[in-house]
């Protein structure tokens, strides 16, 4: 019976050997997995890419000095069971971090973010540049035609022109283009529908479209933002009286690059389809991105008798209901006269 119980023993004694072993190893891996990591003094960038195993991963993690036990990082990442849900991408990895936050980084995708601002007043050709020279951006829609980039964007338009909204996008590396502007027409949507269905009554207007397209020529002639609810009433004062708009940033629009910088008289006597002193109405498609300002203001005028605008010199306009009045101001304002001499006093 002794010799039996000692034979036991022996046999015992490895296994209990190899748990308390395990046991040890189990306790080193949980202090090292769920303590900050050495290696990261400071936030660094790293970047999986896409069909990354989880070997190739932990490798990679050790060989570029961030893991120093990349088994661990594999086999937290096994037992865990999110071997298959680790995401691609360019993540930030903060400093201090463990092993087990990045390991959480990763498979949530927080993916590092780029910063990119669409401003007012911008042509769409200004703001696909500016979306294509963007780091880490992949350029889908790079040499095609407006019209080939109003199909790719799903628009119920010809030309994608006016058609975003201007403002500030965060994206991953990776994003494209073409999800960058699908990102801000849907902006767009979500600022100018509502907007058109809590609309002053008796605009003449007959869709969202034809309101943006005038926002957008008041976001390119009001410098005043206070003053934009008055630009938009003269304008459409005009379409309900059958006058034309008469609006030089639309014939300058219409010029493209022709256009030096100098607006003369025979760029106005000129007939494009944008140049307002030769058609009715408004032109075919806006002329730049409007902010949300121009939009209310166009779909909430200011209710006045004003036909005519003019700058006065300090990005403010002086407005007139008559044309001997607004003679005067033009001479007053933009004829080389000293404002002092001929200061015409507001409505």
């Amino acid at each position: 019976m002794a010799r039996s119980l000692s034979v036991r023993n022996r046999l015992l004694l490895p296994a209990v050997l190899l748990l308390i072993f395990a046991l040890l190893a189990l306790a080193l891996a949980q202090q090292y997995l769920y303590r900050p990591l050495p290696t990261l003094p400071a936030e660094r960038v790293f970047e999986i890419e896409p069909g990354t195993p989880l070997a190739r991963l932990s490798r990679e993690l050790h060989d570029q000095g961030i893991v120093e036990y990349p088994f661990l990082f594999n086999l937290l990442a096994r037992f865990s069971g999110v071997e298959q849900s680790i995401r691609q991408g360019e993540y930030e990895l903060p400093a201090g971090a463990t092993p087990a936050e990045l390991l959480t980084l990763f498979v949530t995708g927080q993916t590092r973010q780029y910063r990119l601002t669409l401003i007012e007043g911008w042509t769409f050709a200004q703001a696909l540049l500016e979306i294509q020279s963007s780091e880490g951006i992949e350029r889908q829609l790079l040499g095609m035609t407006p019209e080939a980039i109003a199909q790719e964007m799903n628009l119920d338009v010809t030309v994608p022109e006016g058609m975003i909204f201007p403002d500030t996008y965060f994206y991953a590396a990776g994003d494209s283009d073409l999800q960058l502007l699908l990102r801000a027409n849907a902006r767009l949507r979500e600022i100018l529908d509502p907007e058109w269905e809590s609309r002053s009554a008796d605009l003449p207007l007959a869709s969202p479209y034809e309101a943006l397209i005038l926002a957008s020529i008041v976001e390119k002639e009001a410098a005043n933002r206070e003053q934009r609810g008055l630009i938009s009433g003269v304008f459409l004062h005009r379409l309900q009286l059958g006058m034309r708009l008469q609006s030089d940033p639309t014939v300058i629009y219409g010029l493209g690059s022709r256009f030096d910088g100098d607006l003369r008289s025979a760029d106005l006597a000129e007939t494009t389809p944008y140049n307002t002193y030769r058609i009715n109405g408004l032109p075919p498609t806006p002329i730049a991105l409007a902010g949300l300002d121009s939009i209310r203001a166009s779909l909430h005028p200011t209710a006045s008798e004003y036909l005519y605008f003019v700058g006065d010199n300090d990005g403010s306009h002086y407005f007139s209901e008559t044309l001997e009045e607004h003679n005067a101001a033009v001479d007053c304002y933009q004829r080389n006269r000293e404002t002092a001499d001929c200061l015409l006093p507001q409505n």
